[in-house]
């Protein structure tokens, strides 16, 4: 019987080494990519998306706000994409139950926008897991407009 790798050439076997490599590759976020969150000391929605935060391999930095509206309007959040909590991120702003999926495409592309938001508490959103899942849409804003960046089923992205 051949030995299984006689087959094997020095370019096949440096191939599967490299993409041995690959898959194993770290996030694309670094391990303790900062991110300060400003939310209402009693809401347990936004200690759940904190929690995703720091699984997904952020580090949440949490800051207890009695007047979120005015950090909101600081950060430039327009009204009709406000949500329960904002966040800031490598310069942008993140505004609700945005999934770190979209936040790790962010740091990725860097886009020429103020940020992230998903308006309201979509059910199945981070922090907002029970029930049926809901669809939304996470939108990419700023100072030019703005855009459907990524769109969720619960947690699970459907559109990119």
């Amino acid at each position: 019987m051949a030995h299984p790798v006689a087959g094997l050439t020095r370019r096949s076997a440096l191939l599967v080494s490299i993409g041995c490599l690959v898959s194993a590759s770290p996030p694309a976020v670094a391990e303790d990519t900062p991110i300060t969150v400003h939310r209402d000391p009693s809401c347990g929605c936004c200690s759940g998306w904190v929690r995703h935060l720091q699984t997904s391999g952020f580090a949440a930095n949490v800051l207890d706000a009695k007047d979120l509206d005015a950090v909101k309007t600081r950060l430039g959040v327009p009204d009709d994409l406000a949500a329960c909590h904002t966040a800031e991120l490598a310069g942008y702003v993140i505004e609700g139950h945005v999934p770190a999926e979209a936040l790790r495409r962010l740091l990725a592309e860097k886009p020429g926008a103020t940020g992230l938001a998903v308006p309201g508490m979509p059910i199945g959103s981070p922090g907002m897991e029970g029930g049926t899942p809901e669809k939304y849409d996470v939108v990419l804003f700023g100072p030019n407009g703005r855009r459907t960046y990524m769109t969720f089923v619960g947690g699970q992205s459907v559109r990119g």
